[in-house]
């Protein structure tokens, strides 16, 4: 009998301890939304004020969005999913598109994932902290990719 008391003693004392001591508090790196602006802002300027351009935070959450004018409605989907791509990948979404085809084709069949040129992470390091997006540039996707790129370069500073 006293060995199961001395035996239900010590598991309610090891579930009742404090979490283990090699617990620690996680430090994260993310996209400001004075990051955010600024990458938005000079994409849009590198390409022209009819591109839409979606900024993603670490998590995918929209930290900014600027609707061109006289971009087509379907541009707002199309620029938040290219910079999804980027961020769930850790590649730009042409980079990502091409290596699925041959490599993880299943890749192909998620949610919200595009396989069209101009979305580019956002790096901390070797770290993805968030992403960019565009579409409707005149000249497609390349055009969109250079100035998603033009966009992180202005903030480059802050990701070192």
């Amino acid at each position: 009998m006293s060995h199961r008391i001395v035996l239900a003693a010590s598991v309610a004392a090891a579930f009742s301890a404090p979490v283990s001591v090699r617990a620690q508090v996680l430090t994260e790196h993310d996209v400001s939304v004075e990051m955010a602006m600024t990458i938005a802002t000079t994409a849009m300027e590198a390409c022209t004020k009819r591109v839409s351009v979606a900024v993603l935070d670490r998590t995918g959450r929209m930290r900014v969005f600027l609707q061109g004018d006289g971009a087509m409605p379907s541009n707002i989907e199309l620029a938040r999913r290219k910079a999804y791509t980027a961020l769930t990948f850790g590649r730009t979404s042409s980079e990502w598109a091409e290596r699925a085809k041959v490599q993880t084709p299943g890749q192909l069949m998620l949610t919200d994932v595009m396989t069209q040129q101009g979305g580019v992470p956002i790096k901390f390091g070797n770290e993805t902290i968030g992403a960019v997006g565009l579409s409707g540039a005149p000249n497609g996707g390349q055009q969109e990719e250079d100035c998603g790129k033009a966009g992180i370069a202005k903030i480059e500073d802050q990701l070192k």
